[in-house]
């Protein structure tokens, strides 16, 4: 692993010439005052209050218990991942918070480098099943430069991980690429998410996350709902949060908001599960039937790899990707 601060040199080198036009370095994000939400947990179906606040530099994104006696912060990382039984739980000892990847996609979606989440649950509301009011949220707030360098995690190599064979084979990958892009494909053979597009490949450079992204709905089934519900899980879900397909149709009044909106859930999840990694990848990730456990190991897969990855920052924005260096689009 080689930890390249470009940011530093790239400033030194300007700054002894003289006449020579200052570069501007790629800077890190925070939001520019708190925000607040209340709602239900997906799966405990309790009540929440989700505030977010603006974080110093350097301090990643960090989920604070503030409904525990002693309040508890857990700080994202690809270790923290503790569970990812139908979403992902991240943990620090007792205290944990589950569903944690539609507000992770946001952020990524939208750049956010540092932010305090205060939660008084274990579980961050789904709002409407998306990560789209967890934009409306960020955006709200304001999303403001810090004066410190945006570090990335740049794939050198490609890291791939697999499970199964045949009908169950499964797997996701991260390949080299000046940018972060995301390429998925699904197959659940049921005759309504197949009459979707099963595939969909989106580019963060793009600037569109919010449009083409953030709107699509986590989904279930009605045959697997009671089995859920008997194992605690899915007691918030119902139709205004989640699409809910039974053996023919798509059961909500007002449809799909996307003709591919299954597949395109998949990606907003992916994005949320790999920005648990602690920092925005420069990497071409790839998919076929993946899921939270899958990207999970994914990303711990890239970090025992040191000759995988390495940490970089941009001295000149002009040297990022296409787009890195704007703010992400309103709707």
């Amino acid at each position: 692993m080689a930890w390249l601060y470009h940011g530093h040199v790239e400033s030194q080198r300007g700054a002894s010439l003289p006449g020579r036009k200052m570069t501007a370095m790629l800077r890190q994000r925070t939001l520019k005052t708190l925000t607040k939400a209340v709602g239900v947990g997906l799966h405990s179906g309790q009540r929440v209050e989700l505030t977010l606040r603006p974080a110093q530099p350097d301090t990643g994104i960090v989920f604070r218990r503030t409904d525990l006696p002693l309040p508890v912060t857990i700080p994202v990382s690809a270790q923290a991942v503790t569970d990812t039984r139908m979403a992902s739980t991240i943990s620090n000892g007792g205290a944990k918070v589950h569903t944690v990847e539609h507000l992770m996609s946001a952020c990524a979606g939208l750049g956010v480098d540092n932010l305090y989440v205060d939660i008084t649950a274990e579980e961050v509301p789904i709002l409407d099943g998306s990560s789209a009011s967890f934009v409306y949220l960020l955006q709200s707030a304001g999303i403001e430069p810090q004066d410190a360098p945006r570090r990335f995690i740049r794939v050198t190599r490609p890291v791939e991980v697999r499970e199964g064979e045949g009908e169950n084979l499964k797997w996701a990958r991260l390949d080299p690429y000046h940018g972060f892009k995301l390429g998925f494909e699904i197959e659940f053979n049921h005759r309504v998410v197949n009459s979707t597009g099963q595939r969909y490949e989106f580019d963060l450079s793009s600037g569109q996350y919010s449009r083409d992204i953030a709107r699509a709905r986590t989904f279930g089934f009605t045959k697997d709902l009671e089995m859920m519900r008997a194992r605690g899980l899915a007691m918030g879900g119902g139709m205004d949060n989640a699409i809910v397909v039974d053996d023919y149709r798509v059961l909500n009044a007002d449809g799909l908001r996307y003709d591919d909106e299954f597949v395109k859930h998949k990606i907003l999840d992916a994005m949320g599960d790999l920005y648990l990694i602690g920092k925005p990848l420069l990497a071409a990730y790839s998919a076929f039937r993946s899921g939270h456990a899958l990207n999970n190991k994914l990303i711990r897969a890239l970090l025992a790899d040191q000759d995988a990855f390495e940490v970089v920052s941009f001295g000149d924005e002009r040297e990022a990707p296409v787009g890195f260096a704007q703010p992400a689009r309103a709707w």
